[in-house]
């Protein structure tokens, strides 16, 4: 599709929560918010003329490959929030893009994605075909306080469970869906913490594409300070997730 004619360099939407959204207490859940944060970048990509439609014209799609995110506090059920963001890079194939969510112009939520071009037919990054000089960067606007890790796996870790990829779990892209993955480690920890709100930040790594009918391990190693998580495919490490307490 074109470019909107209201197109800008800083996007904003508003989203509603509703019931749906939320855990047990009224807050909105984790992988919510991590599908709310992406549907907002989905939407500026539309007004940009770089939208999945757009890049599957030369079977591309943009895939997470990284994401931060710090919590401030949680929105509840019928809070009326605001997302903003904006790029900092966009370079070839890849693309490093900032999102602040707000209540009442007070912001809640910051987070830090990198994001690749990938080839849905050929299954690897390659640079993108759309002209995207019409955005506008930022590279010095960060909605973060502290940017990308390489998540760190500790030898000391315990197997937790093991799953098969079902085709709930996949995307429009063909592989697992980047929030499923945080979904499943979730359910792996201390309700508790979660309900009560502890999560300080998380960080998310994703490293290998996963598919239906592939088999999985998922791991854990635990800190005072983090529970890291790292799902496994035949030995191989595929994602990695570091919860900040």
């Amino acid at each position: 599709m074109p470019i909107s004619p209201n197109f800008s360099s800083v996007f904003s939407k508003e989203w509603e929560i509703n019931f749906t959204q939320c855990l047990p207490n009224g807050y909105l859940k984790y992988t919510d918010l991590c599908n709310i944060l992406q549907l907002t970048a989905v939407a500026h990509s539309d007004v940009g003329g770089i939208s999945f439609s757009d890049m599957q014209e030369y079977d591309q799609a943009w895939v997470l490959s990284r994401m931060r995110v710090e919590v401030q506090a949680l929105p509840k059920w019928r809070d009326v929030i605001t997302v903003k963001t904006w790029i900092n890079t966009l370079e070839n194939s890849r693309s490093v893009r900032a999102l602040e969510m707000y209540i009442n112009d007070v912001k809640i939520v910051g987070c830090e994605t990198f994001w690749a071009v990938f080839n849905t037919q050929k299954r690897r990054p390659e640079a993108l075909a759309l002209p995207y000089d019409h955005f506008e960067l930022y590279p010095e606007l960060r909605a973060t306080t502290e940017g990308f890790s390489k998540i760190k796996f500790s030898s000391e870790k315990e197997m937790l469970f093991n799953r098969k990829v079902n085709l709930s779990d996949l995307d429009i892209v063909n592989h697992v869906n980047n929030v499923k993955y945080l979904e499943w480690c979730l359910d792996l920890v201390d309700t508790d913490l979660l309900l009560k709100q502890k999560i300080k930040s998380f960080e998310m790594n994703f490293l290998k594409e996963l598919s239906i009918q592939d088999q999985v391990i998922i791991h854990e190693n635990e800190s005072e300070e983090a529970t890291v998580f790292s799902i496994t495919k035949e030995d191989n490490t595929c994602f990695a997730l570091q919860l900040n307490w």
